[in-house]
């Protein structure tokens, strides 16, 4: 059965609550809705005595039969069925709109703060979780816990129903009351025995699905690549296993819930059968009135069906319990990133120091290992480097975005742990190598900074970019729709928007991953023109993939390893020979006007360059 559960292990931020841990947190979401949940509570008793009226009227009409006295009390019998029989619709009617309405609430507020979860993850725990699982958290688990509030509300129906069938039974006849009672324990201890079983096959089912999501978001966001190889086959292939485990665990779900019902039947119908015949034989000894034996028989049978119902909500129960345990682990998910105070940002100069600074990743790996580094308010700083050197680590730890595990880091002589860590990072602009852009306009995308910001400083923030030529190109300018994630405009198109977004958010400090890395020479010029205006009286650091970016900064880190090796400005590090030379040698020279294909590496004269 091994195979059958491959990657449905738990994740890394998953935790089991018991029962009563679980049902507190639950409860918890329901405590506001007091009174609505009273007004239910009322309805579900004055609905189920209306249900269990009616079998009891329904007795006097058999004693009215062998009586001969039917014809004198038949319409007030008929009559008192039918107002019960209403006024059971309109309690049950209330209770169910107001259910619904409680249940709707709750669950809003549930996603509501599974969502605020989300976005208070750090990125570390976005590297490690597929989105698709916790999108599939947020959605099909909150709904799963929408049934596990309609199911409490049904269950407590029935539970009254057992209670007021019980008064009844014993009314008529404490020995067969006792009777049908002595099966209460048996159904009740294979419920409970079920249980354990129930809620780990559950658990693993919706695992699997989260999986299935997990695959399907992938696939989504990579589908242009797959058709670009012409590989919709392999994406299948990959699919079925995924999907096809889904389906066994499922099915594995459903054998075990349906086993339970079985056992209920044969147990109800057992205990049916001593009642008919030790029944009969009461009214045949004239101890009991055919009247209520019938109510007796009827009776037993509102009582073993809300106590069969009972059993067969247990394993819907449980899956709407194994929901709310996962959605409640990614509330509760332990962050990180941990702020040790929260003091206002203020304006920031934008001075950035790492002190004898050690992270990694991986904990065990170091990416950095007592680094220092200083970088003085204004200063333009580019990072150069081989791929893994800790160019992109070192702008993650800057933006907050990691939590490092010794050393200290500094902005304005202050620790970076103490700040108010919203506060801060709206003095953080960043600019990714491939921008994402919300579905929407052109401005609204600009605008994303600052909601508030007018027409007349959207269009400002766009034409100091680039010159603002760019927005000709476009077919509705500033109301151009940029489509999903940008799709609708080019590259070069995605990179001036971000750059017009960063500008209209006027950060002190720019982190900046080369933005003119994969764009055409026209489109980088506009660019480059647009970071001129961006990066001025800034802290900039510039991730470096275009030499137009190194020439022009005040100081350029070369990073090996996560160590500085060398540093200094274009020039001064060419005219060294040493590692900046390598690195220029492989990734900038072909960009030189001075470059010639076929000539190897030639130490070039800075005065030449």
């Amino acid at each position: 059965m091994g195979f059958l559960m491959d990657g449905l292990d738990a994740e890394d931020y998953d935790r089991t609550y018991g029962d009563r841990d679980l049902l507190r947190r639950i409860t918890s979401y329901f405590r506001p809705k007091l009174g609505a949940m009273l007004l239910v509570a009322v309805m579900i008793v004055l609905s189920s005595a209306s249900q269990a009226v009616m079998p009891l009227v329904a007795s006097w009409g058999v004693d009215a039969i062998g009586d001969g006295t039917i014809g004198e009390v038949g319409w007030q019998l008929i009559l008192a069925l039918l107002l019960a029989g209403a006024l059971g619709w309109l309690f049950n009617y209330v209770r169910q709109a107001y259910s619904a309405k409680v249940t709707g609430d709750v669950v809003l507020r549930l996603r509501e703060d599974a969502f605020d979860a989300v976005l208070e993850r750090d990125l570390s725990f976005y590297d490690e979780t597929p989105s698709g699982r916790i999108v599939s958290r947020v959605t099909s688990d909150t709904d799963d816990f929408a049934t596990v509030s309609t199911l409490t509300m049904d269950l407590i129906s029935q539970v009254l129903m057992v209670g007021f069938v019980t008064v009844l039974l014993f009314l008529r006849s404490i020995e067969l009351a006792l009777l049908t009672l002595l099966i209460v324990p048996i159904v009740v201890g294979l419920a409970l025995l079920f249980r354990r079983v129930a809620r780990a096959g559950t658990r693993q089912a919706q695992r699997s699905l989260s999986r299935v999501n997990a695959n399907l978001q992938e696939t989504m966001g990579g589908i242009a690549v797959a058709k670009n190889f012409r590989q919709e086959r392999q994406v299948y292939d990959e699919f079925q296993p995924i999907n096809r485990q889904s389906y066994q665990v499922t099915l594995r779900q459903g054998f075990v819930f349906s086993a339970i019902f079985p056992v209920l039947f044969l147990v109800a119908g057992l205990a049916t059968v001593g009642l008919v015949q030790l029944g009969g034989t009461a009214v045949l000894a004239g101890r009991l009135s055919a009247g209520d034996w019938y109510l007796f028989l009827q009776g037993v049978m509102l009582f073993w069906f809300p106590l069969t119902s009972i059993a067969a909500f247990w394993s819907q129960f449980q899956q709407g319990l194994s929901a709310a345990e996962r959605v409640f682990a990614l509330i509760d998910a332990t962050p990180r990133v941990v702020q040790t105070a929260a003091e206002p940002v203020g304006e920031l100069a934008g001075r950035i120091e790492f002190r004898d600074l050690t992270f990694g990743y991986d904990p065990a790996s170091p990416v950095l290992r007592n680094f220092d580094l200083v970088i003085e308010a204004g200063e333009t700083v580019a990072l150069v480097g081989h791929t893994g050197a800790g160019k992109s680590t070192l702008s993650k730890l800057i933006t907050r975005f990691y939590e490092f595990q010794e050393g200290r880091l500094l902005i304005d002589g202050r620790d970076i742990r103490t700040l108010d860590l919203p506060g801060y990072r709206r003095r953080i602009g960043a600019v990714p190598q491939v921008p994402f852009l919300f579905d929407g306009t052109v401005a609204d995308n600009i605008r994303y900074p600052r909601p508030e910001a007018s027409e007349e400083e959207v269009l400002a923030a766009a034409a100091a970019v680039g010159g603002g030529d760019w927005l000709d190109a476009l077919p509705h300018g500033l109301r151009t729709d940029v489509g999903e994630g940008g799709r609708a405009l080019s590259m070069g198109q995605r990179q001036l928007v971000a750059l017009a977004r960063l500008l209209i958010q006027d950060p002190a400090i720019v982190v900046l991953d080369e933005a003119t890395a994969s764009v055409d020479p026209l489109t980088e010029a506009q660019i480059q023109e647009g970071l001129d205006v961006v990066l001025a009286g800034r802290t900039s650091i510039v991730i470096a993939h275009r030499l137009s970016t190194i020439e022009h900064v005040d100081r350029i880190i070369v990073l090996d390893h996560g160590q500085i090796v060398e540093e200094g400005d274009h020039r001064a590090l060419l005219a060294r020979g040493g590692r900046y030379c390598q690195v220029y040698n492989t990734y900038f020279r072909h960009q030189s006007p001075n470059y010639r294909v076929g000539t190897g590496f030639v130490p070039v004269e800075p005065d030449r360059v």
